[in-house]
């Protein structure tokens, strides 16, 4: 926080600051109604105005990256005069690059905006999309897929972490599974699209398995092949909707052009307090039960309004703060720095990240349990193309037979998501979404390829657990993160979790096609069951740190708890020492790091963390 005071100055301050923050959290006997519709009114803005514009991006983001799965249904490499395989040589390309350099993008993204950085990049992806029509040479489609890889880097924990600036903890979920589902929207987006221009433009005879000749003259006339059309279409749409995003996306809610002024405070106020309840989760109990469940979230009542009430969102921002007590009247300022600012980046922040075990234990459980997601987001349309030889389906029909599945997985994210924000919980619903996604891998392996009802059903199964896990997390990590900057880092190692696209493109290759890819499957199971037992050990050391924790501060006496919510530089004994080493593993990065001296968020020893 800006303007924190030292050391001798605590005492100091904190007391010629407390009328003035009185006046800000000051408590009224009845909430108002135009303060609820204040409230409303910023949080409808949010979802109708800035939270479809960023999914629109993950969308088009989803698409050029699943792209070119379409376009093989298609005989994209066979036009090309490629292999099947150069298919996949070009894609554990893309992944290698895309996953290397999350981190880096994360941080160019935070240092320079993601209102800048984010539309400019897309641009650059949108152009290279189009540029795949002209691929005539293996290292020309590596090349693009590579410079694809280096523009998206970075977007996607970009982006949550623009997103996470505006939302409190337990309305990010939801919004969080709307953003996140773009990935099953793309795949049904991807599949219908790309039916629909096979079906109006259809590929010239002599690429196996698509149309007979008589079906190709309406491309014949006009000299373009229907997946050059796609690549077209969709870099087209992504390079106009970058364009409208320099203009569109604000760069904190205090700039926000669709938010009036008393808005813009409100918006700014709930995050502050909001960040402050999770920092400060772990009042003593004594303080706990004394303190009132209906501290001030609401604007104070200078400002105007005159929109309709409707108090869901408020109550569940009334929620995420219950358990706080009244003690931010005792904070020594409130920033004058805004909370929404999407730039921003110190040292502390990336080292602090990078030293976390935390994020190295969940990056693996995300990696193992991402590859269902990762793999059928490409390989879906040739899997509908084997469902069954009976069927011979053309490609129009295998890549619309696709779109039911990927909605199952859009659905299913929304229930988990909102479950979890209403449970307060994230995960325990990542236990259960990959219970059903085993569920659906094991029906899916005994399935006959003959059976090809069952085997689709089982694929629906299969999808609808898929997208679940990875958001979870990314929800996980932003709850139990209140620095922004070292959140943005976090997500981006969490990025690193896209290894799964290149453990995917290597798993379902073109030799395992005649056996309805069997064997992947299998492969895949396993990985999804050590992922499962990962994140409920993950469960299982958290209530442990957390009891840990919470047998500490019952040792400490009442300054002590003060300072270190509010300043985080506590004296600290040999057994907090010892609690505080286990957090960073070693006490020369301890000290080089100053968290020895000066903790922030989570590094606090008054912080829990939420399950």
């Amino acid at each position: 926080m800006v303007g924190v005071p030292s050391g001798e100055q605590y005492e100091l301050v904190t007391q010629s600051s407390q009328p003035a923050m009185e006046a800000v959290h000051e408590e009224p006997e009845h909430e108002s109604l135009e303060d609820q519709r204040l409230h409303r009114r910023t949080l409808r803005k949010l979802d109708f105005v800035l939270l479809p514009f960023l999914s629109l991006l993950f969308l088009l983001n989803s698409l050029d990256k699943s792209n070119i799965g379409n376009a093989e249904t298609a005989g994209f490499t066979h036009d090309a005069g490629l292999s099947a395989q150069d298919l996949n040589i070009s894609l554990a390309f893309f992944f290698a690059f895309f996953v290397a350099l999350q981190p880096l993008g994360a941080a160019l993204g935070r240092r320079y905006g993601m209102a800048r950085w984010v539309p400019a990049c897309m641009t650059l992806w949108g152009l290279s999309t189009i540029l795949h029509i002209w691929v005539r040479r293996r290292w020309q489609l590596i090349l693009l897929r590579v410079i694809i890889a280096t523009l998206e880097a970075g977007f996607y924990p970009t982006t949550v972490s623009y997103l996470s600036l505006f939302y409190t903890r337990y309305e990010f979920a939801v919004r969080l599974g709307i953003f996140y589902g773009q990935t099953a929207v793309a795949g049904a987006l991807g599949g219908v699209l790309s039916w629909a221009v096979f079906s109006h433009f259809p590929s010239r005879p002599g690429a196996p398995g698509l149309l007979p000749p008589e079906s190709s003259n309406a491309i014949e006339s006009i000299g373009w092949k229907s997946w050059e059309v796609l690549f077209l279409i969709e870099g087209c749409m992504t390079m106009v909707v970058a364009f409208v995003g320099f203009f569109w996306l604000p760069h904190s809610a205090d700039t926000a052009w669709f938010f009036n002024a008393s808005e813009r405070r409100w918006a700014e106020q709930r995050i502050r307090l909001d960040r402050d309840a999770a920092a400060h989760a772990s009042a003593s109990p004594t303080r706990r039960r004394s303190s009132p469940v209906t501290e001030q979230t609401t604007p104070s009542h200078d400002f105007n309004q005159d929109d309709e009430h409707d108090g869901e969102a408020h109550d569940r921002l009334l929620s995420s703060t219950d358990d706080t007590h009244v003690r931010h009247r005792k904070l020594s300022v409130v920033s004058a720095t805004s909370v929404t600012a999407d730039a921003g980046l110190s040292r502390h922040d990336i080292v602090s990240a990078v030293i976390q075990r935390k994020i190295w234990h969940l990056l693996i459980c995300n990696i193992l349990s991402a590859i269902p997601a990762t793999a059928f987001g490409v390989f879906l349309p040739l899997v509908m193309k084997q469902l069954s030889p009976a069927l011979d389906l053309t490609p129009a029909q295998s890549n619309l037979l696709a779109a039911p599945p990927f909605a199952c997985g859009a659905v299913a994210l929304f229930i988990f998501t909102r479950w979890s924000d209403r449970s307060h919980q994230r995960l325990l619903p990542i236990l259960w979404s990959l219970g059903l996604l085993l569920i659906g891998l094991t029906l899916t392996v005994l399935s006959p390829m003959s059976n090809y009802i069952l085997r689709y059903s089982s694929l629906c199964i299969l999808l609808s657990g898929s997208y679940i896990a990875s958001p979870l997390t990314v929800a996980w990590l932003t709850n139990n993160t209140p620095e922004p900057g070292k959140r943005a880092i976090l997500l981006g190692i969490n990025g690193w979790g896209n290894l799964a696209g290149v453990f995917s493109a290597l798993l379902f290759t073109p030799a395992d096609e005649k056996t309805g890819y069997v064997k992947p499957f299998v492969i895949t199971l396993l990985c999804v069951m050590a992922s499962f037992a990962g994140f409920a050990a993950f469960r299982a050391m958290l209530q442990r740190e957390n009891r840990s924790r919470q047998t500490l501060l019952a040792s400490w006496d009442e300054v002590t708890r003060e300072r270190e919510e509010l300043m985080g530089d506590a004296y600290l004994d040999s057994r907090s020492r010892g609690l505080l080493a286990r957090i960073f593993g070693d006490s020369t990065v301890l000290k080089w790091l100053g968290a020895d001296g000066h903790r922030r968020g989570d590094e606090k020893l008054t912080f829990l963390y939420s399950l």
